[in-house]
């Protein structure tokens, strides 16, 4: 198999449907492509009846039924046993792929053998214009001051200041960024089993939801792969419609599970910090932006009343 999609998906029948629809008009799943590709869903305990519907909508998927939401790391994990592609890629219930989208990126990667993971152009469908998130660098303390600071509004075009979105670089050209969102990360198959951790987990479980894609990112990097934007094509993505912070969304969260969310938020920036940065900075750093992510926690919860 060329390529292997992973659906991870709570709550979001419709847009999963959508989602799989948009699939089902690719010129790979029409053989008007040389391509592959199988479909998983992985589901972490819906009760929306999503399960119900991929069984009977769509029973050229594989359903991966995981009976309880077990976040995005262990979630997407759950279900790469069940994928053979040689590439795998990562897509949110919350997007759609255009007809012709997958089989560019796949020839994309076959034709760079040094991209270990790559992304299209993410287009939010609210704006049309770019998810940012799919175009990030890592978040060093000085990029995430630029951050939070809003310098990088500012002077989004310089270097200095407009790391942390990559603003600095041509949108419409193919390059290389530090970080892509897991919503569209196509992967390498070689290249995540060469940084796998602890019996061949691809993502680490460490983190609930958010910062898994920078830390998986980081890895590859670290390994030598180049992470590459591509914006040639384009995927639609109705950012936070699948854990209900888009007013648009129509995922049905329990009130815990949206503690858990809003609590990930923050959790995983001094998750990545400590895995990755805390033996690079001196302390007295280290102290600073443990104590600024203890204070955007606090805000955060205030603005969801949570």
């Amino acid at each position: 198999m060329d390529l292997s999609i992973i659906i991870l998906q709570h709550n979001t029948r419709e847009l999963l449907r959508d989602c799989l629809d948009s699939i089902k008009k690719t010129d790979i799943f029409n053989r008007a492509s040389d391509y592959t590709l199988e479909v998983i869903v992985s589901d972490n305990g819906s009760t929306d009846g999503s399960i119900e519907m991929v069984k009977e909508d769509f029973p050229w998927v594989k359903l991966k039924e995981n009976g309880q939401n077990l976040g995005f790391a262990k979630g997407n994990n759950a279900a790469l046993p069940l994928t053979t592609g040689r590439y795998v890629l990562f897509l949110n219930s919350d997007t759609q792929v255009l007809p012709k989208t997958l089989t560019e990126m796949i020839r994309l990667m076959d034709q760079n053998q040094n991209f270990g993971a790559a992304t299209c152009y993410l287009e939010l469908q609210r704006t049309g214009g770019l998810d940012f998130n799919s175009h990030r660098g890592f978040p060093t303390p000085w990029t995430s001051l630029t951050y939070f600071s809003g310098l990088y509004k500012i002077f989004p075009q310089t270097r200095l200041f407009g790391s942390y979105y990559q603003t600095y670089k041509d949108l419409s050209a193919t390059h290389e960024v530090d970080v892509i969102e897991g919503a569209f990360m196509m992967v390498r198959r070689e290249a995540a089993e060469g940084i796998a951790l602890a019996t061949n987990i691809w993502w680490d479980e460490d983190f609930f939801f958010y910062g898994e894609d920078i830390d998986f990112c980081y890895r590859l990097k670290k390994a030598g792969y180049k992470i590459v934007y591509y914006p040639k094509v384009k995927t639609t993505h109705y950012k936070g419609a699948t854990h209900g912070f888009n007013k648009q969304g129509v995922a049905k969260l329990s009130t815990e599970d949206r503690r858990k969310l809003v609590k990930a938020t923050t959790s995983a920036m001094k998750i990545f910090y400590q895995k990755h940065y805390q033996k690079t900075y001196p302390r007295w750093l280290t102290s600073l932006v443990f104590l600024a992510i203890e204070v955007l926690s606090y805000v955060r919860n205030l603005k969801r009343g949570i």
